[in-house]
């Protein structure tokens, strides 16, 4: 795998998947698996859908991984969680997909996957899920509340 199987970045004409079985989550090769470091994802525009009422559902969706081989690339990561935006499950099921999704497509040594849902009926959700499993699932560190 390489940057040349890399192709929505710089692709101004590329389709927004439908569903998030249909995006595509592109990697490249981590330059440095040497070292064990941190990446952090941020995406605060988080929509998906109620199955039950289908009325929409807003989060803010942090990742932190630590890559072992590849690396996830942001737009193909932008792309995917956009793609939730029609797509009706569960808050604690969005959090464990996008875990599942992410793991299998880089194998990281480390991955937490955590979601702050806002509130609904007056109550709030935070969703927060580990690989591996039995991993360390202390809340994730959050940098910034903005």
């Amino acid at each position: 795998m390489n940057e040349k199987s890399i192709t929505l970045l710089g692709n101004a004409t590329a389709k927004w998947p439908s569903n998030p079985d249909d995006a595509t989550i592109e990697t490249f090769p981590n330059r440095n698996p040497e070292n064990e470091y941190w990446v952090h994802f941020d995406f605060p525009e988080f929509c998906s859908l109620c199955p039950v009422t289908g009325q929409p559902d807003t989060a803010r969706i942090r990742i932190q991984y630590q890559p072992s081989e590849k690396c996830i690339e942001t737009k193909s990561l932008k792309f995917y969680l956009s793609s939730f935006r029609n797509h009706a499950l569960f808050n604690e099921d969005i959090v464990n997909k996008v875990l599942n999704d992410l793991s299998d497509a880089v194998s990281p040594r480390e991955m937490k996957v955590r979601g702050d849902f806002s509130p609904r009926g007056g109550i709030s959700l935070t969703a927060q899920a580990v690989y591996p499993k039995g991993g360390d699932n202390a809340p994730m560190t959050v940098e910034s509340e903005n």
